[in-house]
């Protein structure tokens, strides 16, 4: 990496020198920096054009995957030409010719539990533009116990969504998704399909966050989830505390390496799991549906008639719920109203079911429900 005063950086960076928060000094941390972006498809394309272009140091580039013709209505850095190629080296090629003072590192390999903490140890910040619930999961680990930030992103139709998870004090990706979805319940891009230009959109929100963390400055999405809703031209934050309880970032970690997964503790004694086909029945019959789902996630959908109060207000909310009556607590996969249901029980409440699989199997069975 030359220095700025080398070959016209300074007149290349020049509109970055002008703004206070950046500056000389501001643009020659960015030249120190090392990115790690995971993923060179639809959310990687814009951010790692604009990460280059904004002269990061740099940048390391995963992806195992080829150019296919059906990226080309959203990854940018590919034409038609590059179909066959492998994204990592042909992105890599893109980016040192956008800017030649530049070092881009090109793996084609897969983000995998075995490399994932090294390649992560490497650098200041990570940018996760994977498309899967397994690599997004893998980053978020990686990042927490390596201690380095990582900016989520992720799109669906005309739906984005972007925060900063595993920065100081910030809570991690298990803390918003404690467990995922089954695989089969959760559609691809492929599958349910992506407005090209949502890619960008997010894309550029992470490059923003990844820029703002590199030059600390601004105020990151850490505990905020940023919501883009590009059809109806909306976007809401919602804010997510750190959960205590998480099992990799919280007072008592059980997650101590990438890739390992928390044992399902059984449910307590005393409190029957109800199928999700005897659920119609047993409200028809008075039992009350409680859904304990956080406000960022019944964001995502609400339940026709249930009774809707977060985990982390039910202690405080005891007091709104009849001993009397007969609950089915629910959550979005099954663990928050695991707890949930334990803790109806020890305050006292005699019938307390358990909805096992979860809002997200619900809806995938019952077409009245929203997308969960």
């Amino acid at each position: 990496m030359e220095t700025l005063a080398g070959r016209g950086a300074l007149r290349r960076y020049s509109r970055h020198l002008l703004i206070p928060e950046v500056g000389l000094a501001g643009q020659e941390r960015l030249a120190r920096a090392r990115v790690l972006v995971i993923g060179a498809g639809g959310l990687g394309s814009p951010v790692l054009a604009y990460l280059a272009a904004a002269g990061v140091g740099r940048i390391v580039v995963v992806d195992d995957d080829t150019v296919d013709l059906t990226n080309l209505q959203r990854q940018i850095l590919y034409d038609t030409a590059d179909v066959g190629a492998p994204k990592a080296q042909r992105a890599a090629e893109r980016l040192r010719a956008l800017n030649p003072q530049i070092a881009v590192d090109a793996l084609p390999i897969r983000f995998t539990a075995g490399n994932a903490r090294e390649l992560v140890r490497l650098v200041d910040v990570v940018v996760d533009g994977s498309d899967t619930f397994g690599t997004r999961y893998l980053v978020n680990d990686a990042c927490v116990l390596e201690g380095k930030p990582d900016v989520h992103g992720a799109i669906f139709r005309f739906d984005g969504q972007v925060a900063v998870f595993g920065a100081a004090g910030g809570p991690c990706y298990r803390c918003l998704y404690p467990e995922p979805p089954p695989a089969h319940l959760v559609p691809t891009c492929a599958e349910g399909g992506v407005l090209g230009v949502l890619a960008g959109i997010v894309g550029s929100f992470q490059a923003a966050e990844a820029l703002k963390l590199l030059l600390g400055i601004g105020t990151p999405l850490i505990g905020r989830l940023l919501l883009i809703d590009a059809l109806d031209a909306r976007v809401r934050e919602i804010r997510i505390a750190r959960d205590p309880s998480c099992p990799l970032c919280g007072a008592t970690p059980t997650i101590r390496e990438v890739g390992s997964q928390p044992e399902r503790a059984p449910l307590p004694d005393g409190i029957p799991e109800l199928a999700l086909d005897a659920l119609a029945d047993a409200r028809d019959g008075g039992t009350i549906l409680l859904d304990v789902r956080e406000p960022h996630e019944r964001a995502l959908g609400e339940v026709p008639g249930a009774l809707a109060i977060p985990a982390s207000e039910l202690e405080a909310r005891l007091h709104e719920l009849d001993t009397a009556r007969t609950y089915v607590v629910a959550c979005r996969v099954g663990t928050k109203s695991r707890w949930a249901a334990a803790r109806l029980k020890e305050a006292g409440f005699g019938r307390v079911y358990h909805l096992g699989d979860g809002l997200l199997a619900l809806a995938a069975r019952d077409a009245s429900f929203d997308a969960f």
